[in-house]
């Protein structure tokens, strides 16, 4: 299934804009979230088909947002890829624990962001 709408989940406004901008001008519909707290009701409601995540966000973490949408029978076949400061090692497997699809660190490469959501379609 091709990938068309997209949730960017970023507590950043200026990360936000970017990875926005990023995917719009390449086609890509896109729809955002300050907060886990916010983005979970939203992924539930317009059912993107990938979810941008960062990880370090205000109240619940983006570790756990990720798990709770996997987790849940009516989005876990949502991929999610988590896009994060966060570089170790280890937080790359624990991401990836969480369900994560696939990890990037910022700043982001555009052109790695893409690659990685076209390999997704």
């Amino acid at each position: 299934m091709p990938i068309k709408k997209i949730l960017v989940v970023e507590d950043s406004p200026t990360d936000r804009k970017v990875l926005a901008d990023i995917l719009s001008s390449n086609g890509y519909s896109v729809s955002t979230a300050g907060s886990a707290e916010e983005a979970l009701p939203k992924v539930k409601q317009e059912m993107p088909d990938l979810v941008l995540m960062d990880v370090v966000l205000p109240g619940q973490n983006g570790y756990q947002a990720t798990r709770a949408i996997s987790k849940d029978d009516a989005t876990k076949h949502i991929p999610v890829i988590i896009v994060s400061t966060k570089g170790q090692e280890t937080d790359r497997v624990w991401g990836m624990r969480q369900g994560a699809r696939d990890y990037i660190v910022k700043p982001v490469n555009s052109a790695e962001l893409l690659a990685k959501i076209s390999s997704l379609g």
